[in-house]
């Protein structure tokens, strides 16, 4: 018999396949993939795809760089973003042409983790539009990084694992590995519904993997970057009931906050 759990995550399931939806264009060949994740504008993101040989073409059509230069962000003028986007075009395996087009390359036995992957890209891309506001001096991972070397805690940055449930490989800002238990990390700058979805689902999909591993609990913990901006009620609360925890970064020296960092 099935857990709330386990329940809960066959409804994601469910949600994923009814709200991504395949558009054809047999006269150019490209194909829309209208996706239920949520854009820099509150939109869906959509991709476009293309059968070319034993090759599958996967594209944002140059919409995510539309979308951060209608706000004001132009990448090539800023060396720190440009730094940061190749960081990210390397960690999730995408190009971005001279168009300015993010695309990536697939097949068919790893279409779903470059889907994956391409979307957590456009994702983390567009999240570069929060470093145009002055109040964010430096890049908010890097902070982060500074805070648990302030704590002297013992950290892996990039951690990757693979998850039991898709086979998909996530990607977590930081790990933490102690004696009784394991924490993965992931460091918002901004945190809305495709952010906080995402992590959730990882994390969850990695569990019982590391756990088997480890022989330890696996816990989630986001910090959440709140200086000057609000996170809503219900993305907390939605942490909670899941079961992760969270940071919130105007608080991250109260010592009930520090001794999250515990593993």
């Amino acid at each position: 018999m099935k857990n709330k759990i386990e329940e809960l995550l066959d409804n994601y399931h469910k949600f994923l396949k009814e709200k991504t939806v395949l558009i054809e264009n047999t006269s150019t060949g490209w194909h829309t993939i209208s996706t239920p994740f949520i854009g820099l504008f509150n939109d869906t993101i959509e991709l476009y795809c293309q059968m070319k040989d034993d090759k599958i073409i996967l594209s944002d059509d140059g919409q995510t760089f539309h979308n951060l230069e209608l706000s004001g962000i132009i990448i090539a003028r800023s060396p720190k973003r440009k730094d940061i986007l190749d960081r990210i075009a390397l960690n999730y395996g995408i190009n971005i042409n001279s168009d300015n087009e993010i695309i990536t390359e697939a097949n068919e036995k790893n279409f779903a983790q470059k889907k994956h992957n391409m979307l957590a890209a456009i994702s983390e891309i567009s999240d570069l539009y929060y470093l145009a506001k002055p109040t964010v001096a430096s890049v908010f991972k890097e902070d982060v990084q500074n805070y648990l070397e302030e704590q002297n805690i013992i950290y892996t940055p990039h951690f990757i694992a693979k998850g039991g449930t898709t086979g998909l490989e996530f990607t977590f800002d930081f790990q933490i590995a102690g004696r009784k238990n394991e924490i993965v990390m992931k460091a918002f700058n901004s945190l809305n519904q495709l952010h906080l979805s995402n992590f959730l689902f990882g994390w969850d999909d990695i569990k019982e993997t590391r756990q088997k591993i480890t022989g330890k609990p696996l816990h989630g913990l986001a910090v959440i970057n709140n200086f000057n901006r609000e996170v809503k009620d219900e993305y907390l609360e939605a942490l909670k009931n899941k079961g992760a925890d969270y940071i919130l970064w105007t608080d991250r020296q109260n010592d009930e906050n520090r001794k999250k960092l515990a593993a």
